[in-house]
């Protein structure tokens, strides 16, 4: 397995920028440095246009939650993908995945809804937890003035947006208000044991060990949290009867085991699991596709597959 030439330039460019490590900042700090180098990572991507998007705010687990609809067409009831961003629950926000968003909405024909959850460290586990789960809600019980089918609706996230989405499959299900169609989990957290890959990956390849324990130190209340299934999805005993769902990695990518083996705890329990690893690819590639082509392809993957989920599902009138 060798790493991807597009990737290996980005990451000498990364070292010789000189930034600081992520977790030698404040949040503050961090929040700035993360939104900088998004926003030079979407060159080429953040000129997407989507037919029509608009900001909204909805009540949360603790204080409001801005959300932002995006919709490619008018005039036409669309499936959904509820989307969470990634950044370690500390970081990101609307902007930093926008052009990822966009280029989803165009492509896989669906409404998608993008959610800023309450950030850590000011709102500890499990705030973002059923923030990500209200807003799922909100959107079923919204659905016909979104010009959504309440039936065809798919969550999704990167990273710690994955771990989320995974989180909301099993609070979903216990709750019985609606059966997701779909989950699109995208170099999921869903644990927090040291793996093969958290060792092999753990300095140089942008997302580092040392960051990761920032991330989950920021994150968690305390060692108690560490087992806690809706912050470690990984743990949870039954995952029976939750929506099929693709799960994407990256060979490079500390996370890459535990991706993996959510993928196959997934299958043991009879869901159906589309598994892919980007061999060449680093952490949190797929937003960087204004850069890196195999990004441009994994958003062609999400959106195919969501396509093919969606149309699996019975249209609900509404």
């Amino acid at each position: 397995m060798n790493l991807d030439p597009q990737a290996k330039m980005l990451l000498d460019m990364m070292a010789a920028s000189g930034a600081p490590a992520i977790e030698t900042l404040s949040p503050e700090q961090a929040r700035e440095a993360f939104a900088l180098t998004q926003q030079r990572l979407r060159q080429g991507a953040s000129e997407i246009v989507v037919h029509k998007i608009e900001d909204m705010t909805i009540n949360g687990e603790k204080d409001d939650i801005k959300i932002r609809v995006y919709s490619p067409k008018d005039n036409e009831i669309l499936p959904a993908l509820i989307y969470f961003h990634g950044g370690g629950w500390v970081l990101g926000n609307l902007e930093s995945h926008d052009s990822l968003c966009r280029a989803i909405a165009n492509s896989a024909e669906c409404v998608v809804i993008s959610v800023d959850y309450s950030l850590a460290p000011e709102h500890k586990f499990p705030v973002a937890v059923y923030d990500a789960f209200h807003a799922t809600k909100w959107v079923y019980d919204n659905a016909e003035a979104l010009k959504v089918d309440p039936a065809r609706l798919a969550v999704g996230g990167d990273s710690a947006g994955g771990n989320l989405a995974a989180a909301v499959t099993h609070l979903a299900k216990k709750d019985g208000f609606l059966k997701l169609c779909f989950q699109a989990l995208l170099y999921p957290s869903t644990n927090f044991g040291i793996t093969e890959s958290y060792s092999l990956f753990s300095e140089g390849y942008f997302l580092t060990k040392s960051a990761m324990s920032w991330f989950r130190d920021c994150y968690l209340n305390g060692t108690e949290d560490l087992t806690n299934p809706l912050a470690a999805p990984l743990l949870i005993d039954d995952k029976s009867d939750l929506p099929p769902a693709l799960i994407i990695t990256a060979g490079f990518d500390p996370l890459r085991d535990e991706g993996k083996a959510y993928a196959e705890s997934l299958t043991e329990a009879g869901i159906e699991v589309e598994y892919k690893c980007y061999d060449g690819m680093i952490h949190g590639f797929i937003s960087m596709f204004g850069v890196l082509h195999q990004g441009k392809l994994a958003v062609e993957h999400i959106s195919n597959s969501l396509q093919n989920a969606f149309n699996k599902t019975t249209v609900k009138e509404v």
